[in-house]
């Protein structure tokens, strides 16, 4: 049996999802009887081509990476069998059909009704472990400073999430003539840009946890049965909010682009209602989750809140609520200025670029644009995530 061999940069998954023909190759030395992905970094970005280079070194934080949440979280993560860094080639296990990119099943309106357990339990998982809520200082810094190696891919998300938008730039496009106002305002609009730059300077300068960095519906793959996260070459230790704002607002993207995908045999309301349902339930497992892991480990090493100051129960409670609501804020502005960089900046999504009528596309577009804007300028406002959902009812 042969084994796959896949050169890419950001997504070689989407390309190798839908092919049932790559097993592990016996004569390799991983020693299991599972299918094996060989990815190897190409020294430019996939998406824009040679024009743009970057490091191949980013196949490494990848590996990393995959270990690291892997070691945390290893029923929602793959398997790296073996890593080759001269090579910048990682070998893994090979998520087998009927496993499908989470965003083509959005597009196709398939229903996943253990995605919100599982990608809660990803995300509670490595973010709390790989936090100063479980970890001693010494720990976290030093796995701090390994991934500050990583620092291209960082600057590569800080200009197109936090600056590109917001100006004029080579790399900006939207469905043009129909949006070309609305992007023209998304660069005249003073107080979003003062809200992005506050993400941006967090996104730079806060170290809370080892994030994934591009934790969209294109970087999960699913049946109705397994959930599995891929694609961590953006790994840094980063704001928690990034990670679960970037799923969220990939779902909300998809839930603005169901409009588009709808006809006379479906309408898409039901599937619209299931999204809204995945977005809410999927924060609040979430929260759910990482209160229960704090409570488990609340005499551990971690030093964020030494037990010797914050053992109370009232005062844990009042910190707890503190930090979720913080993190719900960050989640909130992280996942809209997410959806902003896919309608007017570079990298567009499939929900919407699948939607054939230009017209159409750009109404589908408008309204998630309009929703990223209402939840980065008044994020704050925002209490629970019930709230949100009414806000994208009252938007759709």
């Amino acid at each position: 049996m042969a084994t796959s061999i896949s050169s890419t940069s950001l997504s070689p998954w989407a390309a190798l999802s839908s092919s049932s023909s790559m097993y592990l190759d016996p004569s390799m030395s991983y020693g299991l009887a599972l299918g094996c992905v060989i990815l190897q970094a190409l020294p430019y970005i996939r998406c824009i081509g040679e024009s743009w280079p970057m490091t191949k070194e980013r196949a490494y934080f990848e590996a990393l990476a995959l270990r690291e949440h892997g070691r945390f979280s290893p029923e929602h993560v793959p398997e790296v069998y073996h890593f080759d860094r001269t090579m910048s080639l990682i070998g893994m296990r090979y998520l087998e059909p009927p496993h499908i990119i989470l965003r083509k099943g959005l597009i196709a309106g398939t229903e996943y009704p253990l995605l919100t357990e599982h990608i809660s339990e990803y995300m509670a998982r490595t973010l709390y472990f790989t936090s100063l809520l479980y970890r001693s200082t010494t720990e976290h810094k030093r796995a701090v400073a390994e991934f500050c190696g990583n620092v291209e891919l960082c600057r590569l998300t800080e200009q197109v999430v936090f600056s590109d938008p917001y100006k004029v730039s080579q790399y900006n496009r939207c469905t043009s003539p129909y949006l070309d106002r609305d992007a023209e305002a998304v660069r005249e609009d003073n107080v979003l840009k003062l809200e992005v730059a506050e993400l941006k300077s967090k996104f730079c300068e806060r170290s809370q946890a080892l994030i994934h960095g591009d934790l969209h519906t294109g970087s999960v793959m699913v049946t109705h049965e397994s959930t599995q996260v891929i694609d961590p070459e953006f790994a840094f230790y980063g704001p928690m909010g990034f990670d679960i704002g970037a799923f969220l607002g990939n779902l909300i993207l998809a839930f603005f682009a169901q409009d588009g995908h709808a006809n006379q045999v479906n309408d898409r309301k039901t599937y619209k209602e299931w999204i809204l349902r995945t977005i809410e339930e999927t924060w609040n497992l979430f929260h759910k989750k990482l209160i229960a892991l704090w409570d488990e480990h609340k005499d551990g090493s971690g030093e964020a809140y030494l037990p010797a100051i914050y053992n109370n129960p009232e005062l844990q409670r009042l910190v707890q609520k503190k930090f979720m609501e913080d993190l719900f804020h960050d989640t909130l502005g992280f996942g809209a200025a997410k959806m902003i960089r896919r309608i007017v900046g570079v990298a567009h999504v499939e929900d919407f670029e699948s939607i054939t009528d230009a017209s159409k596309r750009a109404e589908c577009e408008r309204r998630a644009l309009e929703m990223a804007k209402l939840l980065l300028k008044e994020r704050r406002k925002f209490q629970a995530i019930t709230e949100v959902v009414l806000a994208i009812r009252k938007l759709q």
